[in-house]
């Protein structure tokens, strides 16, 4: 069966980072705004990305925070798009100039269809005390910074199919196919009908299960050096035996009659695929004139199949017609399958 496997890879997502600081200065004179969603004092845009971002600081808290905070969001500023995002927002020391994050928010999306887009679930409240009196307060100045970073979407490559090297078709039999065709190496001849046929007595053996047992086994020592006699066997059939050992197939054009000679071969030397060939060809020629025939051959082989195959016919063509040409046995037989049935 011929598979085709595919590849195809996910590069890294893209990631983009910007820094915006926001300088509040008159920190104190900003408060007493209120509480609510306008409440707030909004950054410069800034860009980062390729979207448009802000940062609403609300002096006196927001969403259900009293007095005693601060709250900063950041605000995605562009519209019709959505954005991965992360931001982290940070407090400079007035006296240093180094920044200590606050707040980190991990990557989420920012939606400016939300009801949420001015201030959008990514809150970063520092309380009040934390602040006043501390580093990051002086001269009545807060900044804030606000590092943002934009995750892209990941790159997937185009679906690629993977080099392939078809498997080359087995040519085993046709090398052993070839043994027999140079006539070379033979080591072991048989007589058959009065005529001398050569052969390997390892195909032999490796093919059927009797010519092991005659070659290689017991018998060997009376079969060694000298030529077997095989009886009751037309030298035509022994040689169709051969191709077939050799090649795997029935030599081309066989009739009816050869492949039932080749069956009762095949049982001889316990070849059951080839008998299960004969059985399939013979099986696809039965009519009014082959099935009497046939059936009797598949009885005396014990071939079930076969006989199966016959009854069924018979039966299917009906069996008033065939009567008068069945043996007494046939009859008996389809008797008692109506019995069993």
């Amino acid at each position: 069966m011929k598979t085709c496997k595919t590849v195809s890879t996910c590069t890294p997502m893209e990631e983009a980072q910007g820094t915006h600081v926001f300088d509040i200065l008159g920190y104190s004179k900003h408060r007493g705004m209120g509480h609510d969603s306008d409440s707030y004092i909004r950054s410069g845009f800034f860009t980062v990305g390729g979207h448009n971002w802000a940062i609403s600081f609300f002096p006196d808290g927001f969403n259900g925070y009293g007095q005693d905070y601060i709250s900063v969001y950041l605000v995605l500023v562009s519209h019709r798009t959505k954005v991965r995002a992360s931001c982290d927002m940070r407090l400079v020391d007035q006296y240093t100039g180094c920044s200590f994050s606050v707040h980190n928010i991990g990557p989420r999306i920012f939606n400016p269809a939300d009801t949420t887009r001015v201030a959008p679930q990514t809150p970063c409240f520092i309380r009040r005390d934390e602040i006043e009196g501390s580093a990051y307060l002086r001269d009545d100045r807060l900044t804030i910074e606000c590092v943002v970073t934009v995750f892209k979407k990941p790159h997937v490559t185009e679906t690629k199919s993977l080099p392939v090297i078809d498997m080359p078709p087995a040519d085993m039999t046709e090398h052993v196919a070839k043994l027999l065709e140079e006539k070379k190496g033979f080591d072991v001849s048989f007589i058959v009908g009065g005529e001398t046929i050569e052969a390997h007595r390892f195909v032999l053996a490796m093919r059927s299960p009797v010519f092991k047992a005659e070659l290689y086994g017991s018998m060997r020592e009376a079969t060694t050096g000298q030529c077997i006699t095989i009886k009751d066997m037309q030298p035509v059939v022994f040689k169709a035996l051969l191709h077939f050992i050799y090649t795997d197939s029935l030599p081309s054009d066989e009739d009816t009659e050869m492949v039932r000679l080749l069956l009762v071969a095949a049982d001889r030397y316990a070849m059951d695929r080839l008998k299960l060939v004969c059985q399939s060809i013979l099986c696809e020629d039965l009519n009014k004139d082959t099935v009497a025939t046939t059936l009797a051959l598949a009885e005396q082989h014990n071939c079930l199949q076969l006989k199966d195959a016959c009854l069924q016919f018979i039966e299917l063509s009906g069996f008033k017609d065939l009567k008068a040409t069945c043996p007494s046995f046939i009859e008996d037989v389809l008797k008692k399958r109506r019995k069993v049935s």
